[in-house]
């Protein structure tokens, strides 16, 4: 029988996974850089059921065409609820693990918002504010194709971090495509950041902003992702955003 998303997560060790992760570390690095990596978070089992999927429209609420947009080249499709279950799973699985860094983050830069302990209570307050449809979403690259810098923001309620996992294999699969991420710091020149993945590797990223200490006191940074051109070969990601969309 064909593998998918669907039955190979029934035998899937994936939340244990995520606490498996070194968690310190990563959120040493994501108050320091912005980002994480966390290494070897789907199997390439996994990975290629995911990739797999992309045909089936069945799966997806919607397609978008980059270049229709200025978005950049290449297309993704937007989930349908209800998720796989390999994403259903990971979705609370890692906000678990990333709400306290969230907290924290707005409490360092003087936001009042706070986010509860759970994904599905935090579900709750974007669907009663009309934020109801899914936004998890499967990315898919051809050579020539890359992602603008940009932003992910849906609505009033934003999750400040998401996380996006490479389902190719770089230098089978495809070359060049790399995701990057940069900084723009007040009154000095932007930071950028290549973060190198594996096939099954996440990167774990703010949103939209961060706190940066400084000799001051800490202050705001602004922050944008993308990715850049592929140059040979195809390249399928898969973006875990927590807050739903309009």
């Amino acid at each position: 029988m064909k593998a998918t998303a669907r039955n190979l997560q029934s035998a899937s060790d994936i939340v244990a996974r995520v606490e498996a992760i070194d968690w310190t570390q990563a959120t040493a690095e994501l108050d320091a850089q912005g980002c994480a990596v966390l290494r070897g978070l789907l199997t390439p089992d996994e990975c290629r059921a995911l990739a797999a999927m992309y045909p089936d429209d069945s799966h997806f609420r919607s397609r978008i065409v980059m270049g229709r947009h200025g978005f950049g080249r290449g297309e993704y499709k937007y989930f349908a609820y209800p998720l796989p279950d390999l994403i259903a799973e990971l979705r609370p699985a890692l906000y678990a693990r990333l709400v306290g860094i969230a907290n924290s983050w707005n409490g360092t830069m003087g936001i009042d918002i706070r986010y509860p302990a759970s994904h599905a209570a935090f579900l709750k307050r974007c669907h009663e504010a009309g934020q109801t449809r899914p936004t998890p979403l499967l990315l898919q690259y051809e050579a020539g194709d890359y992602n603008c810098l940009h932003q992910d923001l849906y609505g009033e309620h934003v999750f400040p971090l998401q996380v996006a996992i490479l389902l190719s294999e770089p230098g089978r699969d495809f070359s060049g495509g790399e995701f990057v991420l940069t900084e723009q710091r007040p009154r000095m020149q932007s930071r950028a950041e290549v973060v190198p993945l594996g096939q099954g590797d996440a990167v774990a990223f703010a949103v939209h902003h961060r706190p940066v200490q400084g000799t001051r006191g800490s202050y705001r940074v602004n922050l944008r992702h993308g990715v850049s051109r592929v140059r040979s070969g195809h390249r399928h990601t898969v973006g875990v955003i927590f807050h739903d969309a309009k």
